[in-house]
């Protein structure tokens, strides 16, 4: 189904200038230009580059850019915001996963059970609870990650380390969640140790919590446009970009 937005439809979602910022001629180059990265940093850190998915930001793009992931075989997306995912999903039913990656208010729990097929940013015991009844009012088990303030950032959301042990314990006694791995967003910082620090600490933080409580936690969410390589050195599964698929954003 064509999934282009109508002239006046975006306003309902985000205002942007452009409507696209890129046409979709260009997006399978830089598809291609960023999983050539993906694959050189795997192979320097010694992994199979099969062992790490792309995920494109599409938030504060239009409906259009998830258009785009789907088009060259891209089976999530990422959106920050749950009314502008909401909208967007609704103009572009195009087989793609839509998972939330930005921090998640109580109030909008509901919401986001109901528009989104997996949630990256379940950072707290409460949250996950409202999570859990959410999902079974609707009759589904949700997808979720847990996601930790690895790099200890005041400025980030996110779990403190020390709070993971029962965020995860929360989430795995939820029924209607399924806890699937870790998420983090590393601190801006000019110095590239901070990044390699704070994806380093996630990866160790899942894995004293895989063995503590027996439970698989496959997924690690890290990296981004700037910093992917030295999430993948650390052992990210999946790289959330968005301004080197789709240029930058208008807001």
């Amino acid at each position: 189904m064509d999934c282009r937005v109508k002239p006046g439809a975006l306003t309902k979602v985000v205002s942007l200038k452009p409507l696209v910022l890129i046409d979709f001629a260009e997006f399978p180059r830089r598809v291609g230009a960023v999983r050539t990265q993906i694959e050189a940093a795997a192979r320097v850190a010694g992994r199979d580059p099969a062992t790490v998915k792309l995920q494109p930001v599409t938030k504060n793009h239009p409906a259009e850019a998830a258009a785009f992931a789907a088009r060259v075989g891209l089976d999530s997306v990422g959106e920050n915001r749950v009314q502008e995912a909401a909208g967007k999903r609704a103009q572009c039913p195009e087989p793609v996963r839509w998972e939330l990656i930005g921090h998640l208010q109580s109030n909008k729990a509901k919401l986001a059970v109901e528009t989104f097929d997996r949630i990256q940013s379940v950072d707290s015991v409460k949250l996950a609870g409202l999570l859990d009844r959410a999902a079974g009012s609707l009759g589904k088990v949700l997808p979720v990650l847990l996601q930790i303030n690895a790099g200890r950032d005041p400025a980030k959301f996110g779990a403190e380390p020390a709070d993971a042990p029962a965020l995860l314990e929360a989430a795995l006694a939820a029924p209607h969640l399924r806890p699937e791995g870790l998420m983090t967003i590393a601190p801006l910082s000019d110095d590239p140790a901070v990044a390699v620090r704070t994806f380093e600490n996630l990866r160790s933080i899942r894995d004293d919590l895989a063995a503590r409580f027996g439970r698989p936690l496959p997924e690690l969410s890290m990296g981004m446009s700037g910093d992917f390589p030295a999430a993948i050195a650390a052992g990210s599964t999946l790289v959330r970009i968005g301004t080197a698929l789709y240029g930058a954003r208008d807001a």
